[in-house]
């Protein structure tokens, strides 16, 4: 039995936007489009942050400090439980779903118009948030699995 500890999780939102630069809603299921991202979200195309995930764990903090927010408030598309992101590195593959997605960037400058940062000085999706691009299309919803996978049993060693 392998160690999954910190390398799996849940998906506890799928959320998405139509416009770029705010708060995404939570609409429970969605398709991932290879070269593409979420499919209707603003922030898909081809580029390499067509998704971003972050945990619930990191949206807990900010509550912690008196912050009322939840999933999608970082504008985020994935939001997880369980899966510890700062164990991960840039080329690190994820099953999301029935998705595989590659870890393309840790983390992001955070713009300076963020309404978070404005209301606490800070802003956990810079240090804690994951970007991906997605290589092998499928579907994700919330309930769904999301894990590190091992690049040669999943892709014949992409």
């Amino acid at each position: 039995m392998r160690n999954t500890e910190g390398t799996r999780g849940r998906v506890v939102a799928v959320c998405l936007s139509k416009n770029k630069g705010e708060r995404k809603e939570n609409v429970g299921k969605g398709k991932l489009v290879a070269g593409h991202g979420l499919e209707g979200d603003a922030h898909a195309g081809d580029w390499h942050r067509q998704v971003s995930l972050l945990a619930l764990e990191s949206i807990e903090k900010m509550r912690a400090r008196g912050l009322e927010v939840g999933p999608g408030d970082f504008a985020e598309n994935i939001t997880t439980q369980g899966l510890d992101f700062t164990r991960l590195s840039v080329g690190t593959l994820l099953r999301i779903g029935t998705a595989l997605g590659e870890v393309t960037q840790i983390g992001k400058e955070c713009h300076t118009a963020c309404a978070i940062r404005r209301q606490v000085g800070d802003c956990i999706m810079p240090r804690e948030g994951v970007f991906v691009r997605i290589i092998k299309s499928g579907t994700v919803e919330v309930g769904d699995i999301v894990e590190v996978v091992n690049p040669t049993a999943e892709t014949g060693g992409l």
